[in-house]
Order: structure tokens, then sequence, then C-alpha cells
């Protein structure tokens, strides 16, 4: 008994596949735009709670943070051009007691990131990341 071959057995396996593949590539396009935003956040923390550290009269500057974070985050979508008081990026400097009950820094960023690709049950599209950082201020 011989067999006969299916013609274009390929193609319909690949036009079964690919909304799969696509819904792959959408979710790990997403998760990395997530991802890069998170880690582009805490930096931006980081960086600008170093400054507000290194005195006591900066502790509390927003301003020059706000300039900090900006230009830590400038690769990221939907900074340039703002201001720190609303979404897409909002940022406060304020005094803070350490948790040595020493006079400390605490800066917080907060970021909304733009529209994205929304997966229902999974990913909602938009995610706001917001972290703190704590820092002792030097003498």
């Amino acid at each position: 008994m011989q067999r006969r071959k299916v013609r274009g057995g390929a193609a319909l396996e690949m036009a079964l596949f690919l909304p799969w593949f696509v819904f792959l590539f959408v979710g790990a396009f997403d998760w990395g735009m997530y991802a890069h935003a998170l880690i582009s956040v805490e930096s931006a923390a980081r960086s600008a709670c170093q400054y507000t550290s290194r005195a006591s009269a900066n502790k509390a500057d927003s301003a020059t943070a706000c300039s900090y974070v900006i230009a830590e985050m400038k690769v990221s979508p939907n900074v340039t051009g703002t201001t720190c008081a609303a979404l897409p990026l909002i940022v406060s400097a304020a005094g803070a007691t350490g948790p040595d009950n020493r006079e400390a820094s605490q800066v917080t960023v907060t970021y909304r990131t733009p529209q994205l690709i929304p997966i229902p049950g999974l990913l909602a599209g938009q995610a706001t990341i917001s972290r703190s950082v704590t820092m002792r201020v030097g003498s």
C-alpha cells in the first residue's frame, strides 16, 4: 500500500502556529519593555538620591533630583520634554530618618509606561512603576 503525500502540509502547520508565534512575540516584547522601565526607574531613583544625600541642604531638592532622573531615563519612551510633577514621570525628594535613626534623604520616582499591546488576563498594556530610595545624608 502506498501513502499519498499531502500537499501544503508545512504551509498548513505554519498557518496554524503563526497566531501563537505572534502572541508569544507580543508577550516577550511587552515584558521586555516593562523590565527595561523597571530597571530604569530603579537606577534613576538611586542616581537622584545619591545627589540629594550629599548634604543636608540638598535632601529635599526635588528640582535637581528631577534633572538627574530625566538624564538617567532619557532613553525611555515618553520622558523627554516632561516635567516631574505629573504622570508619566513624578519625582519627589524629602528629608527622612534612616534605619539607623540618622538624617537621610528619600527620593521617590513614579513612571507610567506608554500604552503597549494588552494581552487580556496577562498584561494590562500599561504599567505604573514606583520606586523609593533612602540614603543617609553625608557630613
